[in-house]
């Protein structure tokens, strides 16, 4: 019987193994697809098409050309600002809305909890959205990339909440007992103790506002306000525009080593450049925020 049980854990690991390395293929392949293509000389893709495996032809002219753009760095900057921003406002307000939620003697806790859980399911839509804006006149401004989000919504109160509860009441009574407001019961105790759940859900919060385009899309219309995801979006849905990008790498002063580039660089080439730019900072961030995922997600749904 021990026998049968270890030849079936044993087919089951390789199964399970053969599954995860396919998965990882199917994730990886198409960042790295993007990545050596962008590195590919164009005439070598309009002859032979595009890589599978590696480049055929190293060309660093699409990122050249990238990077000298000065929409996508003003985009890149944008992006970047919005998503720290929100990132530590959010964690900080919805934490503090989370903590106040989780005591024992919060005056309306089921009237609060009622909206909490019908905020998840309902909303007033895009048009909604749209008027509150430009009452606000917030409308086509860098405020509409921060206010709306300073509230993490209700899901993540939850998870807060469980956290909150499972740390022991004693210490907050001790507290109290020297002294301590609720400002510095939660700044020095419930913060600290707090942290693997903190940044959990703020590496989830920057990769939503790092990959949101659809807040520029509706909500703005000044050129200076593109995030670089829909500078990207833009991009892959118009050639025109990689073609235009392609083309400004030329200057009053072109010279040989310019137009040579040029010739190494297309709007197909460009595109992927783009993307790749847009995706690189989540890829280095990811591996080092991955230690708090596990363990603030377990803390903030199990109470102790």
């Amino acid at each position: 019987m021990h026998e049968v049980v270890t030849r079936h854990e044993r087919s089951f690991q390789i199964v399970l193994a053969v599954v995860m390395v396919l998965i990882m293929l199917i994730t990886v392949y198409p960042v790295w697809y993007s990545v050596i293509n962008s590195l590919n000389d164009a005439q070598s893709i309009d002859r032979f098409g595009y890589s599978l495996v590696w480049m055929r032809k190293f060309s660093f002219a699409s990122w050249w050309a990238v990077l000298r753009d000065n929409q996508i760095i003003r985009a890149l900057g944008v992006t970047t600002a919005r998503t720290i921003i929100v990132t530590i406002l959010q964690s900080i307000i919805t934490a503090m809305f989370a903590y106040g939620f989780s005591r024992p003697n919060l005056t309306g806790r089921k009237w609060y909890t009622f909206l909490g859980f019908v905020s998840m399911y309902l909303n007033g839509g895009i048009i909604a959205y749209f008027i509150l804006f430009v009452q606000l006149h917030i409308y086509n401004t860098f405020w509409v990339y921060i206010l709306p989000f300073l509230f993490g919504g209700f899901y993540n109160v939850i998870i807060y909440n469980a956290n909150f509860k499972a740390i022991p009441e004693s210490l907050f009574e001790s507290a109290k007992m020297d002294g301590a407001s609720e400002y510095t019961i939660f700044f020095k105790i419930v913060i600290p103790l707090s942290k693997p759940v903190i940044s959990a859900l703020g590496i989830f919060t920057a990769v939503g506002m790092w990959n949101d385009y659809t807040q520029t899309l509706y909500y703005t219309q000044n050129e200076k306000l593109q995030t670089l995801s829909y500078y990207a979006l833009t991009l892959t849905k118009s050639s025109q525009a990689a073609s235009q990008l392609g083309n400004s790498m030329n200057t009053a002063a072109a010279n040989t080593v310019g137009a040579a580039m040029q010739k190494s660089a297309d709007f197909r080439t460009i595109e992927l450049a783009t993307m790749v730019l847009a995706a690189l900072p989540l890829i280095i961030v990811y591996p080092f925020a991955q230690k708090f995922f596990e363990k603030g997600v377990m803390l903030g749904s199990v109470k102790g």
